[in-house]
Parts: structure tokens; C-alpha cells; sequence
């Protein structure tokens, strides 16, 4: 935590912040937190590429301290929940980063795809936001931030406004909670995964296909708070545990099969959760499980490594190896498009993390 900055030290000045972050792509799922933003079973993610939000923190010295004075607009538009949502985070933030009384606010930022349908357009958002406040903090308080340094703060801010944005801030692959298997992990933050993961699945496809663009009828944080009391919340976590050290096996092994039943059995799992909570709520649609039975059946007919996995909506992520593209972009060309909405597919793969934008 740093102090209050000083006018006469002419740390109050005007200026602009850009981030490119991208969204990533739970493998093994983080569902249920505790305390705050903390979860409660550990996590391994994707970070993907082309699915990202690209945020400009334009700030301004103001007199008033103490009053949190942001304004918000995404894609161009004013949008009050979101605006809502963020000038809590920034209050929240408070005790860590006092120095943002200081400053007058205005965040305007865009995503290449639909929000808050499923994609974790909140792990984007709030981890390119969070890199902008750590940049705004390291040149306020003159810190001496590395790359690394720069991203473990990072992640650790953006953990408080999303859990999931906390992996959002490294390349490839990585994990977030603790976990025996997984040295130097924390709740507290994400980190790269500490090991070497096998070349196959550093070049991973993820082509993301869209059955509906609409806003989720319950949101993550919603899903979140309906573990707390879930009948299977104990056997649940137990199981994304075991799940986290059978994922890293596969990972170095280059275990395609392993990985894929893994990946699959998570997915399915999430969404058996929300089915089994109270209230009880399904995001999937009939086009969803249309899809994932097609992928299957062709995983079956062609004996290759081509697997779904799903995020807390009824979008489907296709995961498939560098090798198999040719056969996989046909295959989705061909029997996968006409279950999506308006054949709108986001065609991604394993992605090298966060950007920072020039002015």
C-alpha cells in the first residue's frame, strides 16, 4: 500500500493509460470464492488472444480527496451498471491505492466480443483496468516495477474486481489458488504455471462459438454466492483439486486424451452445479448441447483430439491442437455454424498476454 501523493511534489499531474488484456479460458473451473474475491478451489487457465478489451484510464488532479469521481463508457456508450460496478471497485481499492481520490477519472473501453454472455469479458475488462491503476500507481509513487513485478500486482488487484481476472494478466498458461502440486501458488493471486507445460499445447486452438449473444440471466457473481450452501460444494472442490493435479500430468506429458477428458468433465460439472443450486438456473441452450454432441461424435468417427469446454454460459470454446486446424475449422465450417447465432464464431488460440497501449 503507498501513501497519498503530494501537489507540491507535482505528483498530481494530468494523463492517459492504455491496456490490451485478453480473456482466458478456464480449463480447470474456479466456481464458489470466500472472504474477498478469494477462491475456493484452485483454477488453470488458457490466456487466449484475439478475445480481449483494450481500456484508456484518462486521469485528471481534483481537489476534493476522499470521493471517488470516475465516468465510464464501453464501446462508445454510457452503460450505468457497469459504470456502477466500477466506481465500486475503485472504492474498494481505496485502503490499497488512497491516491485515487486524488484523480477525477474517465475510462472509456472496448471488447472484440459480446460481454457478459459467457466469454469472461469481466477477466478482460478488470485485468486490463487493474494494469492501467498499477501503471498510474508505479509512475505516481516512482516504483521501480519490472515486467514482473508489474504483472504480480496486477493480477492481485484484478483479483478484487474478478477472480478469473487475476490469469488474465500472464501468458499461455495459468493457475490461480493454492494447490500442493502447483510451488509458489496463492489465493491471492495468479501466476504463470511452474512447470514446462509440452509444446502441443502452446500453440492451442480455441475457436469460440457464439448460440447467443444475449446477457446471462444470473451473473458469475451471482453463480458464485450459490456455492456457499451448495448440498455438492465439498465434493465439488475435492474434485477440482484432484482435477488440477491429473490437468498438470497431461500438461507435461503432452497427454492430449487426458487433457480432453479433464477439460470436458469440468465444463460439465459447472453447469451441472448451477442445474443442482438453489434457486436452480440452466445456461445452457438446445444449440449448445447440439453442439458439444456433434463434437463427439466427430472426436469418435475420426480418433482425433478435438474437445469443448464451456464458461458460465451457453457459448461452446472448441479446443483443439495447431496440427489438427485444417480438419477442425472444416469441421466447424460444415456442421458446427448453423447452431450459432448468425454463424458468428471468434476464432482464437493461446495467446501471449497482455499489451500495453502508446497514446
Amino acid at each position: 500500500m503507498h501513501g497519498m501523493p503530494s501537489q507540491k511534489d507535482n505528483f498530481l499531474t494530468t494523463g492517459k493509460l492504455g491496456w490490451r488484456s485478453p480473456s482466458n479460458i478456464a480449463l480447470v473451473k474456479y466456481w464458489g470464492k470466500f472472504s474477498r474475491q478469494l477462491p475456493s478451489n484452485p483454477s488453470i487457465s488458457f490466456t487466449l488472444t484475439n478475445a480481449h478489451t483494450e481500456t484508456w484510464l484518462k486521469y485528471v488532479p481534483k481537489e476534493d480527496d476522499g470521493v471517488i469521481d470516475v465516468r465510464f463508457r464501453l464501446d462508445g456508450m454510457k452503460k450505468m451498471a457497469f459504470a456502477t460496478r466500477i466506481k465500486r471497485y475503485f472504492e474498494s481499492l481505496l485502503p490499497e491505492m488512497p491516491f485515487l481520490s486524488c484523480f477525477s477519472f474517465r475510462i472509456t473501453s472496448s471488447n472484440t466480443f459480446p460481454h457478459s454472455s459467457g466469454i469472461a469479458s469481466s477477466a478482460s475488462a478488470m485485468s486490463a483496468l487493474a494494469l492501467c491503476i498499477c501503471e498510474l500507481e508505479s509512475q505516481i509513487f516512482d516504483l521501480a516495477f519490472n515486467g514482473v513485478d508489474l504483472m504480480h500486482r496486477a493480477s492481485y488487484i484484478a483479483r478484487l474486481g474478478s477472480g478469473s481476472a487475476s490469469r488474465s494478466v500472464y501468458p499461455v498458461m495459468v493457475s490461480w489458488g493454492k494447490h500442493p502440486a502447483y510451488e509458489g501458488s496463492s489465493n491471492e493471486y495468479s501466476m504463470p504455471v511452474p512447470f514446462q507445460i509440452d509444446e502441443v499445447f502452446t500453440r492451442f486452438h480455441d475457436d469460440i462459438l457464439i448460440v447467443s449473444k444475449e446477457e446471462k440471466k444470473v451473473s458469475s457473481s451471482e453463480g458464485h454466492k450459490l456455492m456457499t450452501h451448495h448440498t455438492f460444494a465439498k465434493m465439488r472442490y475435492d474434485q477440482a483439486r484432484d482435477n488440477m493435479t491429473k490437468i498438470k500430468r497431461a500438461l507435461i506429458n503432452g497427454d492430449l486424451k487426458a487433457f480432453g477428458q479433464i477439460v470436458e468433465l469440468e465444463a460439465l460439472s459447472i453447469h451441472s452445479l448451477m442445474m443442482t443450486s438453489v434457486p436452480s438456473y440452466i445456461l445452457m441452450l438446445p444449440n449448445t448441447l447440439a453442439i458439444i454432441q456433434k463434437i463427439r461424435a466427430f472426436r469418435e468417427a475420426n480418433k482425433v483430439p478435438i474437445y469443448f469446454t464451456l464458461d458460465a454460459g451457453p457459448n461452446v470454446h472448441v479446443l483443439y491442437p495447431h496440427h489438427m486446424v485444417n480438419e477442425a475449422k472444416a469441421f466447424i465450417q460444415e456442421s458446427l455454424l448453423e447452431h450459432c447465432y448468425q454463424n458468428m464464431v471468434i476464432e482464437d488460440k493461446v495467446g501471449q498476454g497482455p499489451i500495453s497501449l502508446k497514446k
